[in-house]
């Protein structure tokens, strides 16, 4: 009996039903979350309203206030009588990975798994944001949102993160609407408790990637200020059709040269690890459209050899003597088994001797002696020399890109 009483009393807390002559809403809790909630949504035929809904425990932001209630969108659904509610929240790791990601899904290029994000999100520490002297935005964080109904399902994600080295002032933001949901003011209600914790934290731009071919996400960052900074294109490489012909010979003229190729595997310890992230560091900074920092050892170490899906026999070398002067990574997806070419860089005294392309060989050799059905990779497209040993030397298959879209935000 009481076991009874006390279901009944959790479940009124969780639903509170607010009277109001022009607007049906729904304010209520999700049965799992312990997080605070930003605030309801109610869609009317003609017009979307947006609340706001503040938990004791929810600080009243006037910068998140304001991004909540300015918030109006208009609607043509003729008679259309049905009244559809959610709640923006804060997402809970780990139980929302379960239905974020095959939101992600629908728009990376591999797939992802719950678990995959579950074991990322392991790998960062809690956020830690300061400023620097000039008063911008620095350190890191990834704040996640979630668009819930009432059923608990999620209708959409957002995420706004910076990593210790990315540009000061600078947040990098993926949203995803459901499909079936869109064009309800999801999108709208979401962006906006994205954009008031932006606000908040002082942060000066917001970057995002979306594919070239999605119009529709293109026309609602359009609206909302991005411009086009960047395009990133993607190529695959179907392995079955890969003959590579005399371009095999390339191997063995580059080591009649004086170059050899080991692996990492070859190769093991901290000492050689430290010297990779060295030529990684000092060939980044030559990748077309980058300005970030580069991460310390441990940080880079984390996501490109101790990262599931990387191992270091998948990892190959060019070496003059005893100098790493060359490298090529690939990581596999645990999904379809595909590997992506992750990375590829020669010091700059090297290159012009198609060290690049004997690397990006052996790991075309690799690939296949492993059964990998392709391999993906992605290019700026303004790195000339590497599109070209791609696409025209290696037959890598032009495959729809991506633009790197900026919102800059008011001082």
């Amino acid at each position: 009996m009481r076991a009874s009483s006390a279901r009944q009393r959790q479940k009124k807390r969780r639903t509170r039903t607010p009277k109001s002559p022009s607007l049906p809403q729904r304010y209520f809790y999700t049965s799992r979350s312990r997080i605070p909630l930003i605030f309801t949504c109610s869609i009317m035929p003609d017009t979307a309203k947006v609340e706001s809904f503040y938990t004791q425990t929810l600080p009243r932001s006037e910068a998140v206030h304001h991004a909540i209630m300015s918030i109006r969108t208009h609607f043509k659904y003729g008679g259309l009588k049905t009244v559809t509610n959610f709640v923006i929240r804060r997402m809970e790791p780990p139980y929302d990975f379960t239905e974020i990601a095959p939101l992600l899904n629908m728009i990376w290029s591999e797939p992802t798994t719950a678990e995959q994000l579950k074991t990322d999100e392991e790998s960062i520490p809690p956020g830690k944001l300061h400023y620097n002297a000039n008063g911008q935005l620095e350190g890191w964080d990834r704040p996640k949102w979630v668009a819930e109904d009432a059923d608990g399902h999620v209708l959409a994600y957002a995420i706004a993160w910076r990593a210790p080295w990315t540009d000061p002032g600078a947040l990098i933001c993926s949203l995803i609407v459901d499909p079936k949901h869109r064009g309800k003011g999801v999108g709208n209600a979401i962006f906006a408790a994205l954009l008031a914790w932006a606000t908040e934290v002082k942060a000066s731009r917001l970057i995002s990637f979306m594919r070239e071919t999605d119009e529709t996400s293109l026309a609602f960052a359009a609206r909302r200020g991005c411009m086009q900074e960047r395009h990133t294109f993607e190529s695959v490489l179907e392995l079955d059709a890969f003959d590579g012909g005399q371009l095999l010979d390339t191997i063995a003229q580059v080591e009649r040269n004086g170059i050899h190729f080991v692996t990492l595997a070859d190769e093991p310890g901290e000492e050689s690890e430290r010297q990779l992230h060295e030529l990684y560091r000092v060939t980044h900074q030559d990748i077309p459209g980058f300005s970030e920092g580069f991460p310390w050892f441990e940080e880079w170490k984390k996501w490109n050899i101790d990262r599931p899906g990387a191992r270091p026999a998948w990892i190959h070398i060019a070496k003059d003597g005893d100098r790493y002067v060359g490298v090529v990574t690939l990581q596999q997806n645990e999904q379809t088994q595909a590997m992506y070419h992750d990375y590829t860089g020669v010091l700059p005294e090297y290159r012009g001797r198609r060290i690049a392309l004997a690397l990006k060989l052996l790991g075309i050799q690799t690939a296949r002696r492993h059964g990998v059905p392709y391999l993906r990779t992605h290019n700026d497209s303004l790195n000339g020399p590497m599109l070209h040993i791609n696409r025209q030397l290696l037959g890598f298959r032009a495959e729809p890109g991506q633009y790197k879209m900026v919102l800059e935000l008011p001082k």
